[in-house]
């Protein structure tokens, strides 16, 4: 949903370093089936990364990318768990690279959580021949990766925006209204822009939904009403609603010109808009 830079590496190069340190362990071969498989991660790292740039990720099957041989757990333990994730192991310097591309840390899913761990955009457990393949893998925060789970689309409009191929951030999607209640809170909800085709705008609403990141951002959005609740009621007392809106309106600008989308700046704009709220809602 926020844009990174995509990773340089191929899965077929990260792969070739994940099994270089891999041990043969007698009857087993696992390293021989490892080295057989290298055409197979080949071919279905650039069937992975063609359907992700054509949008047609829903398509790919589970069964053509299995590793020849190899149980699909024993892939990703020995590749993924012990080659990229392991203190010390081949690929961990992949690992970090990938884990260090938000800027501050920023979940490029949600946009709000700290990153902490790696997301398989094709789950590892199905996928084993993705599971060390940098497009594959995305830092997340861990409320995300644990809400996305193994889910898998079953159709163009249920693909999750991917953070190294969509570029969703020149416009404004992310809206919220105040709701005027016994407690003034905010809501958050997605409006595409005119410009917008109907399958981008299914794509952005079910990525928030699933992720529910409406429920995040208004709880973030309501804390920070609450903060804010005592200066807002002295500029109020001190310069009545025009006050309020001009101090609203420059915070939501200085922070949308950082982040288009962020629920901050999208909390401050929403504030500054309702006429009912500056003219003094917020009051006790």
């Amino acid at each position: 949903m926020w844009p990174l830079d995509p990773p340089s590496r191929t899965g077929e190069e990260t792969y070739a370093i994940c099994i270089s340190l891999v041990r043969q362990f007698g009857e087993e071969k696992r390293k021989t089936k490892l080295i057989n498989a290298i055409e197979k991660v080949k071919e279905s790292s650039q069937k992975f990364r063609d359907s992700t740039f054509s949008g047609n990720l829903h398509d790919l099957q589970s069964s053509d990318f299995q590793i020849p041989e190899v149980d699909g757990k024993d892939a990703v333990r020995w590749l993924y768990v012990n080659g990229m994730v392991r203190k010390g192991g081949p690929c961990r310097i992949i690992y970090d690279e990938l884990m260090a591309k938000p800027a501050d840390e920023r979940c490029p899913l949600c946009g709000h959580g700290i990153v902490r761990q790696l997301d398989h955009v094709m789950p590892k457990s199905k996928f084993p021949t993705l599971c060390v393949d940098p497009l594959n893998l995305v830092p997340a925060c861990g409320d995300c990766n644990t809400v996305k789970g193994d889910y898998g689309a079953t159709c163009a409009e249920d693909t999750l925006l991917h953070p190294y191929v969509d570029r969703i951030d020149s416009e404004r999607w992310l809206q919220a209204r105040v709701i005027h209640e016994e407690i003034v809170r905010l809501e958050f909800f997605t409006l595409p822009p005119a410009g917008w085709d109907d399958l981008l705008t299914s794509r952005v609403h079910h990525h928030f939904e699933l992720l529910k990141l409406g429920s995040l951002y208004a709880v973030q959005a309501n804390r920070t009403l609450a903060n804010i609740r005592q200066i807002l009621t002295a500029q109020f007392r001190a310069g009545g609603e025009t006050m309020v809106r001009d101090y609203l309106a420059s915070e939501a600008h200085t922070r949308l010109a950082v982040q288009r989308n962020g629920w901050e700046g999208v909390t401050y704009h929403a504030l500054a808009s309702d006429e009912a709220f500056v003219r003094g809602a917020f009051l006790d």
